[in-house]
């Protein structure tokens, strides 16, 4: 993944709260048979200290792929938002002569993949990813050995994933003046569409923070 310097993140922290704040959906990406394309699954995630947690039907077609090659990528995407050309023309230019652009947030994992099989690995992995998913409880408990979960187990595989490196990116134009990146946020805010309003309040977010780019 290409990161300009103005679209880098500023801290780790940065990324980590992005995640924390409910960017929990991403896609794992798995090599391929030689010749074959990556397998590539969506899938929920808990973020567990170092390692991202996950489990999937164990008729899904990326075990045989993890188990010739545990070396995998997580990749999650949000905030994004399509930029009109017209909205990024420079000063004294005609509208119709602006670059457009995607603007976006994404966080790229790079881990090493643990099956989780043992019964009862597999209910702690369930029990670690309702505490994020549903907080209050609201659900029968998760043990091997207790319905309904317990005969559930079978039908499912975990995945430990130990992060070993985290890119991450932040897109909105950082490298352009206070006053275009102000103005491209007022419009996505007007626009309203999709999800507008929350690339706009990361572009207010990092502008607030970084001001002027300098490099």
């Amino acid at each position: 993944m290409l990161v300009h310097p103005w679209d880098a993140t500023l801290d780790e922290d940065e990324w980590q709260s992005w995640i924390a704040e409910g960017h929990d959906f991403g896609q794992l990406a798995v090599n391929g048979s030689p010749g074959q394309p990556p397998v590539v699954v969506p899938t929920h995630f808990t973020c567990d200290g170092g390692h991202l947690l996950v489990h999937l039907a164990r008729p899904n077609p990326v075990w045989e792929a993890i188990e010739r090659d545990p070396n995998v990528a997580f990749t999650v995407v949000g905030d994004y938002a399509f930029i009109p050309g017209s909205w990024r023309a420079k000063a004294g230019t005609p509208p119709s002569e602006g670059v457009p652009t995607s603007y976006y947030t994404t966080v790229q994992f790079t881990c090493r993949a643990s099956v989780v099989d043992d019964p009862d690995a597999k209910a702690e992995l369930l029990r670690r990813q309702m505490a994020h998913f549903q907080p209050d409880g609201d659900h029968a408990p998760i043990a091997a050995d207790q319905p309904p979960y317990g005969r559930m187990l079978s039908g499912i595989r975990g995945l430990d994933l130990q992060v070993t490196n985290v890119a991450a990116k932040f897109k909105y134009d950082d490298q352009k003046p206070v006053e275009h990146r102000a103005a491209v946020a007022e419009a996505l805010t007007e626009r309203g569409q999709g999800l507008d309003l929350p690339a706009a309040r990361q572009q207010r977010r990092r502008l607030d923070r970084i001001g002027s780019w300098k490099p």
